[in-house]
């Protein structure tokens, strides 16, 4: 092989690899940080190693899951997010397709090699996927909530498997943090609606923020820092630490209820992603609190 094939070849390899991060490019910040973080807290991470592997198998997932939904509905992605691969020309809608559907037994196979039951939460994540996508059952906005919920679940729950040392279980306190993180999503992920209403409205969907544009916005502004006090009494947070993290979900919970237009919502869902980082963090300080108290009282560890 020459040097020119050898450099269109490189190239190509780079074209792809950009494609597929496009794909996931803004799920980034919302959905990739904050379940690697939460995997990391939630189970103690056995080797720096496991990192590695819990973050490439929630990204697996998060471009699964990606592409299904974007294949569904292009002309969205032309208003909300022209810059992904199918709006953008990078990749046809039948490549995508066929693309969509190979990475469902590549995620099963990747999945299997390290358990089994690894391998039944990414089966449960490729059966949401179908329901959220191909049912479409996100057009129904009590659907679209549930089933956000449950496959971010699914996501901190594999990762939280592929984090810790023994990767069949996760301990009692994942499992709660998992519950946790799942019913937060369930009940605030609307957050993220606001600013792709116009998108939303052309294609048809029903979210909260075109339903209810004012409740929407209102549990939102209440739902956040309300959830913010249960977290802190669950996770028994010191009283300044709890402060702090109730004070900052009350800004952003107000944000959203008095900055409308789209750059302030987009703004806001920065502020929210953030709110979400910290909140799946809450477990590991729980963890290194208790550590800490079986040793010497730290008044870090002090309950509200």
């Amino acid at each position: 092989m020459g040097t020119a094939d050898s450099l269109l070849l490189h190239s190509a390899f780079l074209y792809h690899v950009r494609t597929l991060f496009l794909f996931t490019k803004a799920d980034i910040r919302t959905a990739l940080i904050p379940q690697t973080v939460f995997a990391l807290a939630a189970a103690p991470v056995c080797h720096p190693s496991h990192v590695l592997h819990a973050v490439l198998w929630i990204w697996l997932h998060l471009l699964t899951c990606n592409i299904a939904n974007q294949v569904k509905a292009p002309d969205e992605d032309k208003i909300n997010k022209p810059f992904r691969p199918l709006p953008s020309g990078r990749i046809t809608e039948p490549h995508a397709r066929t693309l969509r559907w190979i990475l469902v037994p590549v995620c099963l196979a990747v999945s299997a090699a390290y358990s089994t039951e690894l391998l039944f939460t990414s089966a449960g994540l490729q059966v949401l996927t179908v329901l959220y996508s191909e049912i479409r059952c996100d057009e129904c906005f009590l659907l679209k909530n549930s089933l956000t919920a449950l496959m971010y679940g699914c996501a901190g729950f594999g990762g939280a498997l592929l984090a810790g040392c023994d990767r069949s279980q996760v301990p009692n306190t994942a499992q709660l943090a998992v519950q946790l993180s799942t019913a937060v999503f369930a009940s605030t992920l609307h957050a993220q609606d606001f600013k792709d209403v116009s998108g939303d409205r052309l294609t048809g969907r029903c979210t909260l923020p075109i339903i209810f544009p004012f409740g929407s916005r209102l549990s939102v502004a209440l739902g956040i820092p309300l959830w913010s006090i249960c977290l802190s009494r669950v996770w028994r947070l010191d009283l300044l630490t709890a402060t702090a993290f109730v004070l900052y979900s009350g800004y952003t919970g107000v944000r959203f209820l008095l900055h409308r237009s789209v750059d302030d919502d987009k703004r806001s869902c920065k502020f929210y992603s953030f709110w979400l980082s910290i909140h799946h963090i809450l477990p590991a300080y729980w963890r290194i609190c208790m550590a800490a108290s079986s040793f010497t009282p730290s008044p870090r560890c002090l309950h509200l």
